[in-house]
């Protein structure tokens, strides 16, 4: 598989929960029944923000994540992406709401 495309839209798999835990979240794919463990706040952040910022780059600088930080937590999106918990945002269709 390519690199994370950090410029990329993203979001969380519709078939994805996110349960908040002391020590980060848990993430459960209903559909493939996998269950990631997020321990870094910051990445719990970045994957809650995915949606709404125009790039991967942009929510992780929203979560805090500094440029030097980014080549770690592509790392991890690029697991996330792997494993189905989170997948390319698809613009709306004409006449759809964003």
């Amino acid at each position: 598989m390519p690199s994370f495309d950090m410029a990329g839209t993203w979001t969380l798999h519709p078939q994805v929960a996110v349960r908040p835990e002391p020590f980060g979240a848990l993430l459960y794919h209903f559909g493939t029944r996998r269950l990631s463990f997020l321990k870094d706040l910051r990445l719990l952040a970045a994957v809650r923000l995915l949606t709404d910022e125009p790039s991967a780059a942009d929510a992780c600088r929203t979560a805090g994540i500094h440029d030097h930080e980014l080549a770690r937590y592509r790392a991890a999106l690029e697991t996330l992406a792997t494993s189905h918990m989170i997948v390319r945002r698809t613009p709306p269709r004409p006449g759809e709401a964003p």
